[in-house]
């Protein structure tokens, strides 16, 4: 399977690693993953400071570690849907909060005549509070990565 997702992965948090692990395993042990990261402008206009090689490098240390790394592209994104609309994809790797751009995605698909992509819609992790984790969150100072309560 082709596989793809996207975000701004900062700070980086166990729901992203969620994503990630069921990106991998979609793919399966001969597919790809395509992660498209944030570009820096767009990581900025939504208050993020960490650079895009930042970013990327914090998610090829937790793919190496599940030895997903050879079968992963990472590039930035400079819009919301990537190359999400136009590449071959089978499938997109979603959080309930970002469904909407993926069935966004999936009719952008339709009108000019490509097959729409599986959407694996990933429940949130939940912090100790039962909140979903979210870098706004931790950017917050609600919980850490972990989604422990500081």
């Amino acid at each position: 399977m082709r596989v793809c997702l996207g975000g701004t992965f900062h700070p980086f948090h166990r729901g992203h690693k969620a994503l990630l692990r069921i990106a991998v395993e979609a793919a399966g042990s001969t597919g790809s993953v395509f992660i498209g990261v944030t570009d820096d402008d767009i990581a900025k206009q939504k208050g993020i400071t960490a650079s895009f090689e930042k970013r990327k490098h914090d998610l090829q240390r937790f793919l190496k570690d599940l030895h997903a790394l050879n079968q992963v592209t990472i590039q930035p994104l400079h819009d919301r849907y990537g190359p999400a609309v136009t590449g071959a994809f089978d499938v997109i790797i979603v959080s309930p909060e970002t469904q909407p751009t993926a069935e966004e995605i999936n009719k952008k698909r339709r009108e000019s005549g490509r097959t729409p992509l599986q959407i694996i819609c990933v429940p949130f992790v939940l912090a100790e509070d039962q909140q979903p984790i979210s870098s706004s969150r931790i950017r917050n100072k609600e919980i850490d990565e972990d989604g422990r309560l500081l």
